[in-house]
């Protein structure tokens, strides 16, 4: 079981003094959520936080929320499927080149073009509903790679 990103890989190094820690955390649960409503979250957390899950796919809890919440501020591998495991190896941790972007790419380009630094990207469902079409196409093109 390995871990593909937490919060506090990220406060270090660049991170601005002037933000939460829980700010590193932002992009990890924009992806969670995305997760979440394409039902690609881990056994674990069909079993063991349903209830959050619910909250989240109602929008009454963010993903960085469930990130806190119910992963201690870590994605590991168990967070997601089989499917979601792949595609996650695919986007999330793969190098942009070219011809490909990954997600951090995307990320900063739907949300983070009036920011200073990715970390002030504020945690919001309108932010989430404009990385939202990024995380779609990434996964479509994903699935028609596959097939």
């Amino acid at each position: 079981m390995g871990s593909i990103d937490r919060v506090d890989w990220h406060s270090g190094g660049d991170f601005p003094d002037n933000l939460p820690e829980i700010n590193g955390g932002t992009h990890i649960g924009m992806f969670l959520t995305w997760i979440i409503n394409n039902n690609l979250i881990g056994k674990v957390h069909l079993e063991e936080s349903s209830e959050a899950i619910q909250k989240v796919l109602s929008r009454q809890m963010t993903g960085r929320d469930f990130l806190v919440d119910q992963c201690d501020e870590k994605f590991w591998e168990d967070d997601l499927n089989e499917e979601g495991l792949a595609f996650t190896y695919y986007y999330y941790q793969s190098d942009s080149t070219n011809t490909f972007k990954n997600y951090l790419d995307d990320y900063s380009e739907a949300i983070g073009q009036d920011v200073e630094s990715l970390y002030e990207i504020e945690d919001s469902w309108e932010n989430y509903d404009l990385l939202k079409p990024y995380i779609d196409r990434k996964y479509s093109e994903w699935k028609k790679s596959k097939s």
